[in-house]
């Protein structure tokens, strides 16, 4: 058996990795490149190897910066099976379908502004490559070893990252012995709300694992939790509108069981809410049919009342008109909106709306990449550009740590420790300081063979 590595290889999106055993190929995760625009132009660019010769992909969860270039996969001439858990494969529908969206809208947008005679420009994929990778999908449930290609047996095992998260267990059989190759995915932080914790797996032989914390330890999330209502109780008196920018598939949800456990504490009945995100809503949807995935915790949650998806005061707003319609409010509105990093999305309407208003307040819940507009609010930008106007910034931001849904570095190495062998180890999913962090102290602790993982680096298993 023998891995090769063409994405997600010193950074933290565009995670792919081939593998080769028992004289098949097959993928883990076909994740898009996201970042700057320079590094989003390396999707366009030939996969390092041929779509048509791949038997199968392994999908380890939904987000798009691990199954965002399946569409292109298909487009090149992949034909085979897409496995994943049964929730991912819900999820997965919702994520592609609003990329080829965007990707369809960037291209008309930007041909209105070409001269005659310049090429068109191409959208990365449609809607109807989408459908074709949909056609391909089987959903899987969880801890059931199953025979995806001859002499390779798959196991799914939760990792507590967002709905349907899976680590990969492939087992082997060849050359008369098996060998045992584990992708932990992105692993959850213990006591994850909704979610169950990351399940352990037993033994391996090679463990691709997730670095993208390893140098952090996460903020107590009693902590957190206590300034999300200090920041609510504050903007009530200032009299101001929250913005929460989030991710559509997690986060968001995340917070809705949040808003639920703490109702009443936190006084949000005097709050109208707006889950202002078509794909949000989406996705509450998707949560609702999968509530047996759910951990003891949030089931009790789901019996009671309030119910964190049916808030008496919750709106979800369908259509841009009654988008637009918040923006009668002055006062008294949590909105939750997309993109998490207010690159995109319905949320910079609502900024250019409320940030030059000194009584709103902004609430970051999810990281900032740089080079994003939510970075350089973070950063406290005094001005910034919206619509192509300049907005003075007098709104309070405030940056709200442990929420993230990857688990830090004491959790990765607790994570590690529950597998038997203490296998070698090649990281993945994480920039390089994080990364030597991390194989430092799996080392010490340990004394394990950790290795940083490189785009074209080969190992055999």
């Amino acid at each position: 058996m023998r891995v090769r590595f063409h994405g997600a290889a010193g950074e933290v999106t565009g995670s792919c990795h081939e593998v080769e055993a028992a004289g098949h190929r097959l993928l883990l995760d076909c994740g898009m490149i996201q970042g700057s625009e320079e590094d989003e132009r390396r999707n366009e660019e030939p996969f390092g190897f041929d779509a048509a010769r791949v038997d199968a992909v392994v999908l380890s969860h939904a987000h798009i910066d691990h199954c965002g270039r399946l569409p292109l996969l298909v487009k090149r001439g992949f034909t085979g099976p897409i496995w994943a858990q049964a929730a991912t494969a819900d999820l997965l529908r919702i994520m592609l379908e609003d990329a080829a969206s965007l990707a369809e809208m960037d291209a008309m947008q930007d041909n209105k502004h070409r001269r005659d005679g310049h090429a068109r420009h191409q959208p990365l994929f449609t809607k109807a490559e989408v459908k074709r990778v949909l056609a391909q999908v089987r959903p899987l449930g969880y801890g059931a070893p199953h025979d995806i290609l001859p002499g390779i047996r798959l196991t799914l095992r939760d990792a507590g990252h967002i709905l349907g998260s899976a680590s990969v267990e492939l087992a082997v059989r060849e050359d008369g012995g098996e060998r045992v190759l584990v992708f932990s995915g992105d692993l959850g932080p213990k006591g994850t709300p909704i979610l169950r914790d990351a399940a352990p797996v037993p033994r391996a032989d090679l463990l691709l694992m997730e670095s993208t914390y390893g140098n952090r330890r996460h903020r107590e999330r009693a902590a957190t939790l206590a300034e999300i209502g200090e920041v609510l109780e504050r903007a009530w008196n200032e009299g101001g509108n929250v913005l929460i920018p989030a991710f559509a598939v997690g986060r968001s949800q995340e917070l809705l069981y949040w808003f639920a456990r703490y109702f009443d504490e936190w006084k949000l009945a005097r709050w109208k809410i707006f889950l202002d995100s078509p794909m949000a809503a989406k996705g509450v949807e998707v949560y609702d049919r999968h509530e047996s995935l759910f951990d003891p915790q949030a089931q009790k949650v789901w019996r009671g009342r309030p119910h964190p998806f049916r808030l008496p005061n919750l709106q979800f707003t369908a259509d841009v008109e009654q988008s637009r319609a918040i923006n009668g409010h002055e006062r008294g509105a949590i909105i939750i909106a997309g993109s998490g990093m207010c690159n995109g999305g319905r949320i910079r309407h609502h900024l250019r709306q409320n940030l030059g208003r000194p009584q709103a307040h902004v609430m970051f819940v999810g990281y900032q990449a740089h080079g994003t507009l939510g970075r350089r609010l973070v950063d406290g930008a005094r001005e910034v550009r919206l619509f192509g106007e300049p907005i003075h910034v007098r709104a309070t931001m405030h940056t709200v740590g442990g929420l993230s849904a990857h688990t830090d570095q004491p959790g990765l190495l607790a994570w590690y420790a529950q597998i038997e062998n203490r296998p070698p180890v090649l990281l993945v999913h994480g920039e390089d300081d994080a990364r030597e962090a991390l194989a430092e102290q799996m080392r010490a602790k340990f004394g394990s063979d950790v290795v940083l993982a490189r785009p074209g680096m080969e190992r055999e298993v």
